[in-house]
């Protein structure tokens, strides 16, 4: 199966509890009929006796119950997933968001622009399971977590894990795990509709948590979002309701807090769905330095690229919104530019725990109807802003996964007016794409860009050139003189090539 280790390698890995394959593949163990992570605290079960699969729902569909003790709800996303073609990526981050669980599979399979019996074979060949069976096992697992880290009322954990009604929550919790939900229980009491819930993200370690507030911070608007010592905040708009959500980590484990507050706890899958891509919480290190140590090689690559992630958005149109201010008023201005925008523009909020929260960034609609003077831009600023409005308020321009990478920055191109640099920098935000081509959007001197454009780079790079660059542009930034490649010798004293890779793509 496509993405799945060899047996060779899987059994090693359970056997040796590595949390580098977690979530990577799930083992079946045919004696008791569970499936475990790679990394479940029990004694490791016999070779003999063992089945591995890419995907949870794969073990469910052939029979295996999900182990109590490891929690495979809780493991990372398999990164694997990322390289299954584009068809099923975009279908994997829409189910994520619940839009399986609110139509037929024939409808969706039209938005994807394939038919329900190719996408079936599709997800068959590179998750192990149809996407129906996908979307059910999301929405268990998704129920599972709440259970067990929440005080939810049973009825909020079915509705807000996606499930329609209370008996097929039920029904469908009762096949995956072979009890009721109730059974599984931890916390008996629960709170009031309303109140903060507290999940843990999981993550395989390890994960540069200060360099990723640092480049969320960069960017930060006022009011909307709020970073402080090690934790980042901000206002979040579902629909028509409006809450609040906070990450920090968490001391002694692979995981970050996501602390959430919602009057109306539906959807609160989609929620999760975003915040892990806005984390890029499904990244694998270890395979991605694997990849920039045969072209790249810099003091500096060792420690950051180490716990490296992308930085992601919670809106695709808030980043892109910033990029046609910057764009009119330039990056030094664009900060006041987009605070005073959302400052006038911004529904209020009042969030007594979190005073520093005072607006939900405006919508798509509400900037194509109001007036954007005096708010620091040129005319062309302000035909700029309503353009992109529009294009995203019309669904021409769709951050949700909706889109294959390439159309959405093709679509941010001729529908929203960004420049291609821009448009693949505010897709790859949107969407945590890893292969993204973003040379355009640094400043490479003659000689780095050559390097990037030869064919040999471009082959070594993938798919992780979205990583690449962002690492060029944090030797850039720091100012480090890293050690240089072969024919490289020359050119340490540039600023602008704090990296230097050697032409021919391979490093001394």
């Amino acid at each position: 199966m496509d993405g799945l280790p060899s047996e060779a390698i899987c059994d090693r890995a359970r056997l040796a509890r590595d949390r580098r394959f977690d979530g990577r593949f799930f083992t079946g163990v045919r004696t008791t009929g569970i499936y475990c992570r790679p990394v479940c605290p029990v004694v490791p079960a016999r070779s003999r006796n063992v089945r591995f699969f890419i995907s949870a729902p794969a073990a469910e569909l052939a029979g295996f119950r999900p182990c109590l003790r490891c929690r495979p709800e809780t493991a990372p996303g398999s990164p694997a997933w990322r390289g299954a073609g584009a068809t099923v990526s975009r279908a994997l981050a829409l189910i994520n968001r619940g839009l399986l669980d609110e139509r037929r599979l024939p409808d969706f399979a039209a938005a994807m622009g394939v038919g329900a019996r190719h996408l079936t074979r599709l997800f068959v060949k590179h998750c192990g399971a149809p996407p129906g069976v996908l979307a059910r096992n999301r929405r268990v697992q998704t129920a599972k977590r709440l259970l067990d880290e929440t005080d939810l009322s049973m009825t909020q954990v079915a509705f807000a894990s996606g499930f329609a009604s209370l008996r097929r929550f039920n029904a469908a919790f009762r096949e995956a795990y072979g009890w009721p939900p109730s059974r599984l229980r931890r916390r008996p009491n629960p709170r009031r509709a309303g109140d903060v819930i507290s999940l843990r993200l999981y993550y395989r370690p390890p994960y540069d948590w200060p360099l990723t507030l640092r480049l969320l911070a960069l960017e930060a608007v006022p009011g909307v979002e709020h970073v402080t010592g090690a934790e980042y905040g901000r206002t979040l708009s579902v629909g028509d309701v409006t809450g609040w959500l906070a990450v920090t980590p968490i001391r002694g484990e692979s995981a970050l807090s996501l602390s959430l507050w919602l009057p109306d706890h539906a959807g609160l899958g989609a929620v999760i769905a975003r915040a892990q891509t806005m984390l890029d919480l499904t990244a694998d290190p270890a395979q991605i330095a694997e990849a920039m140590a045969a072209c790249i090689r810099a003091r500096l690559a060792g420690r950051r690229l180490a716990g490296l992630r992308l930085p992601g958005s919670w809106d695709g149109f808030e980043i892109a919104l910033r990029a046609v201010v910057e764009g009119d008023v330039g990056p030094e201005r664009a900060r006041v530019a987009m605070s005073t925008l959302v400052e006038h523009l911004g529904r209020p909020v009042a969030i007594p725990a979190r005073p520093e929260l005072t607006r939900a960034f405006p919508g798509p609609e509400r900037l194509v109807r109001a007036s954007l003077r005096g708010f620091g831009l040129s005319a062309r600023g302000e035909r700029g802003v309503r353009r992109l409005a529009g294009a995203v308020a019309e669904e021409r321009i769709r951050f949700d996964g909706g889109m294959p990478f390439d159309e959405l920055v093709a679509a941010l191109v001729s529908e929203g007016g960004l420049d291609r640099a821009a448009a693949g920098w505010v897709g790859m935000r949107s969407v945590a794409e890893s292969d993204a081509d973003l040379a355009d959007r640094l400043p490479l001197s003659p000689r780095q860009r050559a390097w990037w454009r030869a064919p040999t780079t471009q082959a070594a790079l993938r798919p992780w050139r979205s990583y690449a660059a962002l690492l060029l542009w944090l030797s850039r930034e720091a100012g480090t003189r890293p050690r240089a490649s072969a024919g490289n010798r020359g050119a340490r004293g540039s600023p602008s090539g704090a990296l230097l890779p050697s032409a021919s793509g391979r490093s001394r």
